[in-house]
């Protein structure tokens, strides 16, 4: 398994929150701690307010959760789209992240997959689907490399589930995400609050039906991540 790739761009500050770092090759950009700190809780701050009011929502009150001004949050992100785009790689890169702590951290396979289900659900991964559309660029490639390594954690997961025969063999990696997104995602209408204590319930009760022995015969054939980007592209 590979660790993500993007996590550096997600996280890295802008020419004018750098210090220097002495090398051989001379002085190199290094972010200064406070700038990193203040990076990483607009994107945490974002990727809450972006799930309870879409990807709409004012840069205001992203500023106002995270704890800084807007100035600083603008010296980040300049505008919406390079907003969204670093909250999709954020939350995917923690996603991968879970996926590789699983399966290290737990000794019985179905369980790994458990536990990253309900952290993936955790980190909003269910939210990303509104911000997907109109002018997002899909093919930027720090997300194809976010997208890849995402990929071959949760395929490992589910492929070891499997293996060790406790994970019915009709089922992919596409199947696990799209249940994942769909039950984590918001409701339109509805407010986050009022559903969360329902999502790892639900979810749960999905994780139940992909045990094996199979206790029925699902249609159609199992999904897998291509052919979902295949089929919403």
């Amino acid at each position: 398994m590979k660790r993500p790739t993007t996590s550096a761009a997600a996280l890295s500050a802008p020419e004018a929150a750098v210090d220097l770092l002495a090398t051989e090759a001379g002085p190199v950009p290094r972010p200064r701690a406070d700038a990193v700190r203040n990076r990483e809780r607009i994107l945490v701050a974002a990727r809450e307010v972006l799930v309870e009011q879409g990807s709409a929502a004012p840069f205001d009150e992203i500023a106002r959760r995270a704890g800084v001004g807007n100035a600083t949050l603008y010296r980040h992100f300049p505008d919406r789209a390079a907003l969204v785009h670093h909250v999709v790689l954020f939350v995917m890169d923690r996603v991968t992240v879970q996926a590789e702590d699983a399966l290290a951290q737990e000794a019985d396979a179905f369980a790994a997959l458990c536990r990253f289900t309900h952290a993936a659900a955790d980190e909003r991964i269910g939210a990303l689907c509104p911000m997907l559309g109109g002018d997002f660029d899909g093919e930027h490639p720090e997300l194809i490399a976010a997208r890849e390594a995402l990929a071959e954690n949760v395929e490992t997961l589910v492929t070891a589930g499997q293996k060790a025969g406790l994970v019915r063999t009709d089922v992919g990696v596409g199947d696990l995400m799209v249940a994942l997104s769909q039950l984590s995602r918001p409701l339109p209408g509805i407010s986050c609050m009022a559903v969360d204590g329902f999502v790892h319930r639900h979810l749960q009760l999905f994780l139940d039906g992909l045990r094996a022995p199979a206790r029925s015969e699902l249609p159609g054939e199992a999904a897998t991540l291509e052919d979902l980007r295949q089929k919403t592209m």
